[in-house]
């Protein structure tokens, strides 16, 4: 939870550059019907600043899961690399739906290394997925 004061015009800001979906698993607010938090790409609590630049859109529990780390595990190469920022970086060059759209396959090692930092395959999401692609709703045509 950011310790700073973020204006509602920022918060509109940063919800319509992120199109109103997550930057992480990409769920939009108008499915899950609950709002969005504003994520602090480079955490407060490292010395992140909020300001427009160093901030995302992200639903609750990738923010949850995200907590205050910047870097993550990946576990292919075995290294620690930057987790995925999508503010600056582009989601299809770092991750892709599986066949079926229900989940993130990471590309990268950034890419896989958030998919297991984040848990964006938690099976709860993966469930909700599954309906949303059966209703036309997922994968995100963009």
């Amino acid at each position: 939870m950011s310790r700073s004061y973020i204006s509602k015009a920022l918060r509109e800001q940063v919800a319509a550059e992120a199109r109103h979906r997550c930057g992480f698993c990409l769920t939009s607010s108008s499915i899950i019907g609950s709002p969005m938090e504003i994520d602090h790409i480079i955490p407060e609590s490292l010395g992140g600043l909020t300001e427009r630049e160093n901030l995302w859109l992200a639903c609750s529990l990738c923010n949850e899961h995200k907590g205050n780390r910047i870097a993550a595990f990946d576990p292919h190469t075995g290294e620690t690399v930057r987790i995925f920022d999508p503010r600056r970086q582009a989601w299809p060059d770092h991750f892709s739906w599986s066949a079926a759209g229900d989940q993130i396959i990471g590309k990268t090692p950034t890419g896989r290394a958030t998919v297991v930092a984040v848990r964006l395959n938690r099976a709860e999401l993966v469930e909700a997925r599954r309906g949303w692609v059966i209703a036309g709703w997922h994968p995100p045509k963009d």
